[in-house]
């Protein structure tokens, strides 16, 4: 039983940290293009703080056993804090002082649970406390990106959501919530069991819309390449009518 849970929390450290570094090709393009475009900023404040409480639950003081968790969601707080500092570099100045306040109330969030847990709770008051805020928040951390799933389907493109993440998703909630069944801790398996199920609907809709991906663009080309050569017809039609003025 032991081997077993080591070995899902080891796999499970392993596609997090995928999942992590997956919005890295978004970020590429980003700073390539000097623009947040339609991307959202609100998953990556919003994974932080998830990593923020999942690490500090995993901490022995708090519950045991849960190291792998302690040390990946550690990794992944300083991964995402990275991505937050570069949306809000170069996202439009309405976005960056949503994203700047939700970035703040993470950290608040954050330092209350962190206090609370250290000098007023004990024992297993305190792991209930953090596994129940560690719990909350990671639910909410796999649905922030729901608001992206909706331009999926209102698009019919999946152009604003990557494949590679929505993939991790799916590996990563399915791991770490075997992880949690074999452990017998709820806090680790619910949230990530609901991760699964959301990763599952993420992937089925790519496979559902991959074909429309920048088919808009596509139809544009087309269009403006019509429009060019209507023009280039009514000039052939203006010579020929001026050679035949002339000729009258």
């Amino acid at each position: 039983m032991n081997i077993a849970h080591t070995i899902f929390g080891v796999f499970g450290n392993a596609t997090a940290l995928f999942l992590f570094l997956a919005p890295s090709i978004t970020f590429k393009r980003i700073i390539k293009n000097k623009s947040t475009e339609q991307f959202s900023g609100i998953p990556y404040p919003m994974t932080l703080l998830n990593c923020l409480l999942s690490a500090w639950y995993g901490l022995p003081f708090v519950s045991k056993d849960n190291t792998l968790v302690s040390t990946i969601n550690g990794t992944g707080a300083v991964i995402e804090t990275i991505y937050v500092l570069i949306f809000l570099f170069y996202a439009p100045k309405k976005e960056k002082v949503k994203i700047f306040g939700i970035f703040s109330c993470v950290l608040a969030v954050f330092g209350t649970v962190a206090l609370v847990s250290l000098f007023a709770l004990h024992g297993n008051g305190r792991k209930l406390f953090c596994g129940l805020a560690a719990t909350v928040f990671s639910i909410i951390m796999y649905a922030s990106p729901l608001s992206i799933m909706r331009l999926v389907i209102k698009t019919k493109s999946v152009e604003f959501m990557p494949f590679f993440l929505s993939l991790f998703v799916f590996l990563c909630g399915t791991s770490w919530f075997v992880y949690g069944l074999i452990g017998r801790d709820p806090f680790v398996a619910i949230p990530n069991g609901f991760g699964c199920a959301l990763g599952t609907l993420q992937l089925i809709l790519y496979f559902i819309y991959c074909g429309n991906k920048g088919e808009k663009k596509s139809g544009d080309a087309e269009k403006d390449e019509k429009t060019v050569e209507m023009k280039d017809e009514e000039k052939k039609q203006t010579v020929v009518n001026g050679k035949q003025d002339q000729q009258v």
